[in-house]
């Protein structure tokens, strides 16, 4: 399916021909939410229209609250063992030395705290990664941080590298299936002695077959020098450690620390923090998060110069594709100075999701490295699921598609018995 690498070559989907990898989806399916009320028969796990702070301290919300109240209503363990007894299978798979159901789950972002991971769980995702932590409390961009967005294209999908990145994509309140929306968080994070307790109670939830992967990330301040930055990252995969996490993974691909700043464009600057991350976490397996990397040389750059080091053990990808958002006037959609570009997922980067994959797997082909590669991007319905397994991925992660359809995983398996 896929040629070789070839080194130094820009890729606009690297020549894949993305036709094979798009999926139709009717056009009937257009269920929406407004701006101002939601259907109380559908309502994404985080309420898009409630600050972070309020989807904190007082989410899950729609089917995901419904089973925690049932969660409750039966015992936690009670719960966890009907869950997991109905869901596990014969055909579970091994994930980075653990066994699961269906290496299927939702990535970091919308799983804020346990309540939020626990409730993923017991609706049959069965990899749930907890939001990306820090080693100090970080706080979160102005409200609102979702908008839905709506490319140009008949299909719905952002195109890497195209004019229509810059010149501005509209994003509003309609919230319409396939969904893309915008991601304008600035990855806020409790303080650790907040989270850490919350993070082991997290990793204790996880049924018969299901793995809970903590996220985790440096924090650059005002004066951090690069010899710091590495330092925090260090500290902050130690206090991971300290939950009793057995795998990790470090972000390295958010949009929202500023416009071409992402650390993953910086493989070299990559391994030396793995390096030193790994040399803090010993045997435990650590993902590293990556972003789109259009540039062949550059994306294995970054395998020879993590893997190849025997510091990282797989890779997640993608994360978002940052565009110029826009309301029906041209202006700025999001409130406040430095928004006016956010990270946009969803149906819309799906393409760019998996022919990150496929160039990976590629990659890893090439140079006949084991690591395993987690695909992200665009995940909404159960065709996705396969196509990113075909592409190459060891394990797959919808964020957006699950908000708004919790049942996904379930939908998944029930297409693979």
């Amino acid at each position: 399916m896929r040629r070789g690498v070839q080194a130094g070559r820009v890729s606009r989907y690297s020549g894949h021909d993305i036709s094979c990898v798009r999926i139709a989806y009717p056009k009937h399916d257009t269920r929406t939410i407004s701006g101002s009320s939601m259907s109380q028969s559908f309502a994404p796990f985080y309420d898009v229209n409630r600050t972070y702070e309020d989807n904190y301290l007082q989410g899950p919300f729609g089917a995901f609250a419904e089973v925690m109240k049932d969660d409750s209503a039966a015992g936690a363990s009670a719960q966890s063992a009907q869950t997991t007894q109905s869901q596990s299978s014969d055909q579970a798979e091994e994930f980075l030395g653990f066994r699961v159901n269906l290496p299927f789950g939702i990535p970091a972002g919308p799983l804020l705290n346990e309540r939020f991971t626990t409730a993923a769980f017991r609706m049959g995702f069965d990899l749930a990664v907890y939001k990306t932590v820090r080693s100090r409390a970080w706080g979160c961009n102005a409200f609102p941080n979702v908008l839905a967005v709506h490319p140009k294209n008949a299909d719905g999908s952002l195109v890497p590298g195209s004019a229509e990145l810059d010149e501005g994509v509209l994003a509003d309140t309609r919230y319409e299936l396939p969904i893309s929306i915008s991601n304008s968080f600035g990855v806020p994070s409790r303080d650790p002695d907040e989270w850490q307790p919350d993070m082991k109670k997290a990793i204790a939830a996880a049924g018969d077959g299901q793995l809970l992967v903590p996220s985790f990330q440096g924090s650059r301040v005002d004066g951090m020098d690069r010899k710091a930055y590495i330092a925090d990252h260090v500290t902050t995969a130690h206090l991971v450690t300290e939950t009793g996490a057995g795998l990790m993974e470090m972000n390295t691909s958010c949009p929202n620390e500023g416009h071409n700043r992402l650390l993953c464009h910086d493989p070299h600057l990559v391994g030396e923090i793995t390096e030193a991350v790994k040399n803090e976490i010993g045997d435990r397996p650590l993902i590293v998060k990556l972003a789109y990397i259009p540039n062949d040389t550059d994306l294995e750059t970054m395998v020879r110069e993590t893997v190849g080091h025997g510091t990282v053990q797989g890779f997640s990808t993608i994360n978002t594709i940052p565009a110029r958002l826009v309301d029906a006037n041209g202006n700025q959609a999001l409130p406040g100075v430095g928004r006016d570009r956010s990270g946009v997922c969803g149906n819309a980067i799906r393409g760019a999701g998996l022919d990150m994959v496929g160039r990976l797997a590629a990659i890893r082909e090439k140079l006949g490295l084991d690591f395993v590669i987690v695909g992200v991007g665009g995940v909404i319905r159960p065709d996705d699921y396969k196509a990113y397994r075909e592409a190459g991925a060891n394990a797959v992660m919808s964020a957006t598609g699950a908000m708004w359809d919790a049942n996904l995983a379930r939908e998944i398996k029930e297409t693979l018995r």
